[in-house]
């Protein structure tokens, strides 16, 4: 079974993201804070991580996005967030797999199927 952190300050966002994707057969780990997100993915296996950036500042998620880049370099990283121009331009932008807004349910659920995958073909 794939294992998924999924990380942001919004326990409301936290429990919807839980739901659809325990609902799809994932297995779910959930932090709230960048330092909790680096923690998790220090103690378990992870295969895919899905974060906010905005915790509560672009600032914190842009520094966990280094943050999680500096030790795990091929873990497929998605940053889901209302706000993503403060992603676009910035140089962690190149430091994700991919951006998605927050709502774009459908698109999440193909991205994760197709990231995930992707790393048991190899690519």
């Amino acid at each position: 079974m794939n294992r998924i952190l999924v990380a942001d300050d919004d326990g409301t966002q936290i429990f919807m993201q839980r739901s659809l994707l325990e609902s799809l057969g994932y297995e779910v780990q959930t932090a709230i804070s960048p330092a909790e997100t680096l923690r998790e993915l220090e103690r378990s296996r992870t295969d895919l991580v899905i974060v906010d950036l905005r915790f509560p500042q672009a600032a914190d998620g842009l520094e966990l996005i280094r943050g999680i880049r500096r030790k795990f370099r091929q873990l497929p990283l998605i940053v889901l967030s209302g706000w993503p121009d403060d992603l676009y331009g910035a140089p962690e932008e190149e430091l994700v797999t991919r951006i998605l807004i927050k709502g774009s349910v459908r698109e999440l659920v193909r991205t994760i199927a197709e990231l995930l995958a992707g790393q048991k073909n190899g690519s």
